[in-house]
């Protein structure tokens, strides 16, 4: 498992977020670890259809409520 000192972490932590796999890394603080980062292990399948039933629609979504004539601003 890779290891990174804490104020390298905090310098670089967006970009090290985005390349972090599997096995995670170890952020240590004067050569003692501290902290583990591991990918959070999430199914994209979990996420269809997980607001079913939790979310009321009120009113027509595609439209903005307001009438216009498109030929009369040109």
């Amino acid at each position: 498992m890779k290891t990174i000192e804490a104020a390298q972490f905090k310098k670089q932590c967006l970009a090290l977020l985005d390349r972090l796999d599997a096995e995670g890394l170890i952020v240590t603080k004067h050569g003692k670890p501290v902290a583990r980062v591991i990918p959070y292990d999430q199914q994209c399948a979990d996420l269809i259809g997980c607001l079913q039933h939790k979310i009321k629609v009120r009113g027509d979504i595609l439209t903005t409520g307001r009438r216009w004539d498109a030929d009369a601003y040109s």
